[in-house]
Parts: structure tokens; sequence; C-alpha cells
């Protein structure tokens, strides 16, 4: 396993200095979304990091927002973490300390560190100044002790409204860093926790709960992205006036951005409202079950994240490095296979009508073990439409009229005749074979240079092909909005919607197709991986295929420009 060096070189030093005896790490997602690929390398840096040193890994649900929350997105969360195939040593939930937060805040107020400040939100953000002016002292800021507890625990009692009075600590309103200017720790929220049902109507904030939680914890390397680096000081500040026995440390690298991807849990659900996307596993986003869904592999995404490493310089990386590594896990694990996306009949005159012949075709080339399948042929097959032209550009390989060639798995054939609609389209194809030219049989008597899939009419199997394009028109991502304590949580609003994103969406991104498979995919199951000959890997819908018509996700085509350096 491989993992970041300045992230290795961190954590050696600490073990060598004797500040930590056991490493522990831990992933703390807000339970208010989805997993997208972002998270992913969060997930691998910390698993790794605990298990290349013998530690452990915390999962822990960072649920300080009710309004925001819910068990589906803790059970789907869960999911994606064992499918990617980590396995957490200890399970834990902010709520599980709101108790002991409660009482670490009133420790605070006791040392004259926090105070209830009755200003609105709006008041507190106009007031807490600018990158280059200071911030306004609440005047509520010097309170005695005896108001402050008499006030809080009144806010813990639920005699105040929502957003009438709320708790800050109290720092510093001239720092240069405004997160260190009297944040807001606690606020009145009554609303129903999916943990502790009713019994607060006060809640922490992000970045007041985030370090209490890693020091009851024992964590000794709090890892996170840089967005969170300009509030480190605080949570440094919390852990000391606090008096926290642990002294957890926060380090920070660059998040994972993919070219052109949406990740964004606001935009994911704007697209999906506007009809867009069909659900938060729509494979054409980069969320975890999306990527699940269109047939990404855990051990391509693994693989991927490895082999981009973890830096402090943020950087945006080509999808088709991840599209790289799922040719590489699948190339040796999918059978082959035959589809027919856009079909056009061919009758072969001169074979004998009602008679099936079976034939040999291994299942994949590279890697023998997997066996053979049997294939019917018979007087009536499909082709790609694709694999004709009436009137052939030079160097066309492919069948036209007069022109011979090889079936994959089966004999050569010749077109003869070409069948047309009324309005003059090509609806039908009437060719010839050679019954000397089968394949595997040896014969040598002469070479056509092109071979075309097909599959047997009588036995095909109807299915659906579902093949995608950047969901953007452009190759801007529309990345993850800042996470909890990045903004809001100090009294910003969240950001509005973004207007212009229906505009960007690639009406090209879905394309449906209806075709045919090879009779022994029938009964495909929910996730099984294909390579449909020369249209690329293929995954078995979950959520759209039905017993006997399989619906089909395309992962990959089968050839990039990109190459991994």
């Amino acid at each position: 396993m491989t993992s970041s060096n300045f992230i290795r070189t961190i954590v050696e030093r600490d073990l060598q200095e004797g500040r930590v005896k056991t490493v522990v790490t831990r992933f703390p997602p807000e339970p208010n979304g989805y997993l997208h690929i972002g998270h992913a390398r969060a997930i691998i840096i910390n698993f790794d990091i605990a298990d290349a040193y013998g530690g452990r890994t915390h999962l822990r649900f960072d649920d300080t927002n009710p309004t925001k929350e819910d068990v589906e997105y803790v059970e789907a969360i869960k999911r994606d973490i064992e499918w990617l195939g980590f396995e957490w040593d200890a399970l834990y939930y902010a709520s599980d300390y709101f108790e002991e937060m409660y009482n670490r805040a009133v420790l605070l107020i006791k040392k004259g560190l926090a105070y209830v400040d009755d200003q609105t939100q709006e008041e507190i953000r106009a007031t807490r100044g600018t990158l280059t002016e200071p911030g306004i002292e609440s005047p509520y800021r010097n309170r005695s002790v005896e108001e402050n507890l008499d006030l809080f625990e009144r806010m813990r009692r639920g005699e105040f409204k929502d957003g009438e009075k709320v708790l800050r600590a109290k720092v510093d309103m001239k720092s240069p860093n405004i997160n260190m200017r009297d944040p807001v720790i606690y606020r009145v929220l009554h609303a129903r926790h999916h943990n502790t049902g009713d019994k607060w109507c006060i809640y922490p904030m992000y970045t007041f709960a985030h370090p209490l939680e890693d020091a009851i914890e024992g964590v000794t390397h709090s890892l996170c992205s840089l967005e969170f680096e300009d509030q480190r000081p605080f949570y440094d500040w919390v852990i000391r006036e606090c008096e926290m026995e642990s002294q957890p440390r926060q380090y920070e690298f660059a998040k994972l951005q993919i070219q052109g991807a949406v990740i964004g849990k606001r935009y994911i659900k704007q697209l999906v409202e506007a009809g867009v996307l069909d659900g938060w596993d729509d494979p054409r986003v980069y969320t975890l079950s999306g990527l699940r869904r269109r047939g990404y592999t855990p051990e391509a995404i693994r693989a991927f994240v490895r082999e981009t490493g973890v830096s402090k310089s943020a950087g945006v990386v080509d999808p088709r490095m991840l599209e790289h590594f799922v040719r590489e896990d699948l190339k040796l694990k999918a059978p082959r296979t035959m589809a027919v996306m856009r079909p056009l009949k061919v009758v072969i005159t001169n074979y004998p009508e009602g008679q099936i012949e079976w034939l040999p075709a291994e299942n994949n080339a590279e890697n023998p073990e997997m066996g053979e399948r049997q294939i019917p042929f018979s007087r009536e097959i499909y082709i790609e439409q694709d694999d004709f032209m009436e009137n052939p550009p030079a160097k066309y390989h492919r069948l036209y009229p007069g022109n011979e060639v090889r079936l994959k798995h089966a004999y050569f054939i010749k077109c003869e005749e070409v069948v047309k609609d009324a309005s003059g389209n090509v609806i039908e194809l009437r060719c010839t074979y050679d019954p000397e030219t089968k394949s595997g049989s040896g014969f040598t008597g002469r070479k056509v240079k092109g071979t075309i899939h097909w599959v047997e009419a009588s036995h095909a199997v109807p299915a659906e092909f579902r093949l995608f394009e950047p969901l953007l028109l452009d190759e801007n991502a529309v990345d993850e909005e800042p996470e909890a304590g990045a903004g809001e949580e100090n009294g910003d609003a969240a950001p509005a919607e973004d207007r212009s994103l229906l505009s960007r969406i690639n009406p090209n991104s879905l394309q449906v197709l209806h075709g045919f498979v090879e009779p022994h995919m029938k009964d495909v199951e929910p996730q099984q991986k294909f390579q449909f000959f020369r249209h690329g890997y293929f995954n078995v819908d979950p959520k759209l295929s039905a017993p006997g018509r399989p619906v089909f996700n395309r992962i990959v085509s089968l050839k990039s420009s990109y190459e991994v350096k």
C-alpha cells in the first residue's frame, strides 16, 4: 500500500519522538449526503496510514446538524466504505458526546472564554470584519460568568426560539484569521435528531464539536482537506482551552478533484430535482454509489487514489486516468461476449433454414482459465448498422456490397443484396457464407481484412444499453461546496443555487440504445461486468434491469489515448 510521503513522514516522526504510541485516524463524514470520489481519497488515506503503522481507524458520523441529516445517509456511507474494501475498528457518532461537549462549553464560560450573544446571524456576520478590517465586539461580549451560565442553561431547557441566542467562543475579534473572531459554538435548534431524538434543542457547531470528538476518541492524526487549514488554530484552541487530556493534531492535504466532475451535494440535489439525473447514484456523477452503479470497481478506485498520491498543493486529475485503472482491473476479470446495439438484420441465403449450429467461443482470450461458451448460429443474425456501408470510403474493411468479412467465432460472409424500405433506408442484407471458413477449422485458402461481431436472431436476448459522455459541456468541475465549519457555521449563508448549472449540461451525456445480446446473457445478475466486443466494458444496471431484459451501463470504452506516466 502507498499513501502520501509527507503524511508518512509526519506519522513516523511522531512515533520516533514518542508523541504517539498507537496511530489512530478517523473518517468523519457528515450524514447529510452521499460519498463521492473525493471522500474515497480521505477514506483510503486514513485506513492506509493506520494499517501501515499497526494502528486503528474510527468511523465517526459528525451528526451535529439534525436538519440536514438522515439515517439513509448513515447506511449509504457504511455501504460505500465496506464496498471500497475497508472495515472500521470502531463506530462513533458526534451525538454520543453531546453531554460532554455541553460540559466543556460550560467550562469555557466559567473561564471567561465563552459568552451568550443575542445578536442575529446577520448582525454577527456584519460585525465579523473582513480580511483587511478587524471585527467589532458584540455588545454582549462582556456579560458576567453568572449571567452566561444562566442563559446557556436556559438555552438548553428550550426557553428561546431558534436563532434567538447563540454561544460564542471569546477569542480575538482583531485576529487576522477570521475563524478566530469569536466563532459561534452553540446554537438553538428545535429539531429532532436521528440519534438522540428530542433530548436536545441546542446543538454544537461543527468547528467546536470536531476537535472535541477527536480528543475524546484518542485520535492522534486528524487528517482533512486543505479548506480546513485556516480552521486549525481554532481546532488547537478548543483542545487546549477545553483542557482535553488527549492532544490530537490536525494535518491537511489537497482534495481529489476530477476534471469536469459534478460532486457537490447541493449541485447533485439540484440536478436530481430538475430531472437531469435519476438519483444520487446516477452513473454520470462521481458519487461512490454512482460509480458503483456504472460499474467501476473498488480495486480500480483504490489503485487510482494511491497512484495520484496526496500532496499539499491542489490539482485537477484527468478522468481518463481513473478509466485507465478500471480497464486494467477488468481486462482479466470481465468475460468477453458480443452485443449488437444498433441492429441490422442479415439473412444468410445459402444457410439451411431451421438449422441451429452451436459454435465455441472463448470467454476471455487473455485469461484462458475463464473457459468457453457455446453461441448459436443460424440463417438469420443481427450485425451493427455501423458495420455496413453501401458506398464505403477507401480502406473501409467491413461489410459492403460484394465484400467479404469474417463473423467473429463463425464464418466468412459476403454481401450479395441490400434491402431498403420505402424511404430508402437499409433494413436488411442478403449474404452468403462459405462453410469451409468456419472459425477454428484452420482454413487458409484466402484472407479477409475485416472481422465483425453479431448475434443470432432466434436466440437473441433484447437488451438496453446506456452510453455516457461527460455530464458537463465544459471541463470545469462542479466541486463540493465548503464543508461545515468553513462558512455557514460562523454566520455565512448557505450558497445560492447555481442557476447556470443547467445550461452547462451536455444533452448527449446519456444515450439509450436498444439491441440484443447473446442468449447466455438472459439471466445476468446486477453488477455483473462484461467486455462487449469492440464496444467496451459494461455493467448490469442494478436499478433498471429486469429478468430476461437486462440493462447495461457502459463503464469505459476499450481504448484511451491516456497514458499513465
